[in-house]
């Protein structure tokens, strides 16, 4: 079996607990069964030349396997993804739907939310952020409203779970600092089904566990 390895961080702030990126991935693998090694790093490492050879940006995740390098969350999900029956259909047309999905967790949904994120978590005092605010919402209530029309009386964005409601989930996370999910009953739902999976529940505290032991 091939090593994996996901780089992750070895602290964050406590607002950011449970949001990092890596979690997508640990919650990929441990639905796919895969096992890794975590790789902590901390801020003089995440500003190492070397570490840019493997994450350009200097993010995390990044992720190797077998001399493999990835990075960017969402394509590592994609890369584990599309060998597991777990996280992906088998039927052609299935397969493509929930990848279609997955794009649209990342580019519809996800800057919307992460704009009002960062207007809450970072600049809430600043005079431009109070004005921006309102807007800001409101271009997040509307892909909620779209999301949840969708979803309807459906458990997931398709006929079953796969890796488009694994990144649909992490996005509605960002959102855990309001009520907007909250407040739309069919979505809370839904983000609640899906964190009761029992490889999201390992995947979440493999990530917190480096947390604790690092105050």
């Amino acid at each position: 079996m091939a090593k994996i390895t996901v780089y992750a961080f070895g602290w964050v702030p406590p607002f950011a607990r449970g949001l990092v990126r890596d979690l997508r991935v640990r919650w990929a693998l441990a639905e796919a069964g895969l096992p890794y090694e975590e790789r902590l790093i901390g801020a003089e490492e995440q500003a190492s030349e070397g570490y840019r050879r493997i994450q350009p940006f200097g993010q995390v995740p990044a992720y190797e396997e077998d001399g493999l390098v990835l990075f960017e969350s969402g394509a590592i999900v994609l890369h584990i993804a599309e060998r597991s029956e777990a996280l992906m259909p088998s039927d052609p047309g299935a397969r493509a739907r929930a990848k279609s999905w997955m794009f649209a967790a990342l580019n519809t949904l996800e800057p919307h939310v992460q704009n009002l994120a960062g207007i809450d978590l970072f600049h809430s005092k600043e005079e431009w952020a109070k004005l921006r605010r309102p807007s800001a919402v409101e271009a997040v209530r509307a892909r909620l409203t779209k999301l949840s029309g969708w979803l309807g009386g459906r458990d997931y964005l398709e006929d079953r779970f796969t890796a488009a409601d694994l990144l649909m989930t992490t996005v509605l996370r960002i959102l855990r600092h309001t009520e907007l999910v909250a407040e739309v009953p069919a979505l809370e739902a839904y983000r609640l089904r899906c964190e009761a999976r029992p490889a999201f529940e390992k995947a979440l505290a493999e990530h917190m566990a480096p947390f604790g032991a690092n105050g």
